[in-house]
């Protein structure tokens, strides 16, 4: 490992450099700024105030010793801001990662402080050493391209409301379990027509209030189902039409028998359509399905999306030879 010293000497040689490391928060925003010289500088700026952050480094770069046109290095820890702040920040001219937070080491004691003072400096000395060639110190995100993002929000779009819809049906049927009551059919044009039609055990129809609740969850279904059916229309014009290389990998997936339009647009929009891989093992870390083995043989949790690996998964059970059917011990 270099020491601070050598990589002061190193800097010196090939140009000056500002570390930075950020903290964000939904009010204001943690920055600790560091030289390679050692020397320091620890501010807070009211959360996505960019001016005021390119201030800050302006001033550090000044306090600090180090040329207007210093190098700056920075890292954030992904998280609910997403990628805005990375798309700004290299804008600007900063040299930023976004990095995983669960790939950041953590001391193996049952109990350990956590403060922002902490963090923050964890979070330079990682980054120090990730800059002098210790690469496997965090993970660092590949940030897609803004149209790439926006695509990819289509795609969850429509598992969210996927989700909805059969949260909705479930509660239906609880409501209706509640009474002893079966429907084959949840929702449609006539439900209000059914509901009313339905009798409870003794010859009566259903309470008020239960009445009530059945015709809300009904409308908020059918809501929910126009909308999909919307969305869904707008991902099939999509991959009819677009020159993407999104849209070029869906309509690829789709020639394979195995892959039906929901997981070919889900595989792509989240892996195979603006990601590259070096092996199988990659593809399959990027999914979730493996995980990278530490130096100790364990292997550690990965950020990737678990919607490719659940449908990857659904794709491999429904298709392989006897899916579905009880395990039973082979023949001696």
């Amino acid at each position: 490992m270099k020491t601070q010293a050598t990589l002061a000497g190193e800097t010196n040689a090939c140009g000056q450099v500002l570390y930075m490391v950020l903290e964000l928060s939904a009010l204001r925003w943690k920055v600790l700024l560091v030289a390679a010289s050692g020397r320091r500088r620890e501010r807070s700026v009211v959360a996505r105030d960019l001016a005021g952050l390119m201030r800050e480094m302006a001033e550090a770069k000044r306090k600090l010793g180090l040329a207007p046109e210093a190098r700056v290095v920075s890292c954030y820890e992904a998280g609910r801001d997403g990628f805005w702040l990375h798309r700004a920040l290299q804008a600007a001219g900063v040299e930023n990662l976004v990095v995983d937070s669960s790939s950041i080491e953590v001391p193996r004691r049952a109990r350990h402080k956590k403060t922002d003072r902490i963090d923050l400096g964890k979070l330079m000395a990682l980054l120090v050493r990730f800059m002098a060639g210790e690469r496997r110190v965090w993970s660092v995100l590949r940030v897609p391209d803004e149209e790439v993002e926006d695509v990819r929000q289509l795609s969850r779009s429509i598992e969210r409301l996927k989700r909805e819809r059969g949260a909705h049906r479930v509660r239906i049927k609880s409501l209706l379990a509640k009474e002893g009551l079966v429907l084959e059919r949840i929702g449609g044009s006539d439900w209000a027509e059914r509901v009313g039609k339905l009798r409870r055990w003794d010859g009566s129809g259903v309470p008020a209030n239960l009445k009530r609740d059945l015709l809300a969850e009904g409308e908020r279904l059918a809501l929910v189902e126009r909308q999909l059916a919307l969305l869904k229309a707008e991902r099939e014009a999509l991959v009819a039409c677009s020159p993407s290389k999104i849209a070029g990998a869906t309509r690829a997936l789709r020639q394979l028998g195995a892959i039906a339009e929901e997981s070919s647009f889900v595989f792509s929009t989240e892996s195979l359509g603006w990601r590259t891989f070096a092996n199988r093992r990659e593809l399959a870390g990027s999914v979730g399905i493996t995980a990278r083995p530490t130096r100790a043989g364990r292997p550690t949790t990965s950020r990737a999306s678990p919607r490719p690996a659940t449908s990857a998964c659904a794709r491999c059970w429904s298709r392989s030879p006897g899916a579905g059917l009880s395990i039973s011990r082979r023949a001696p």
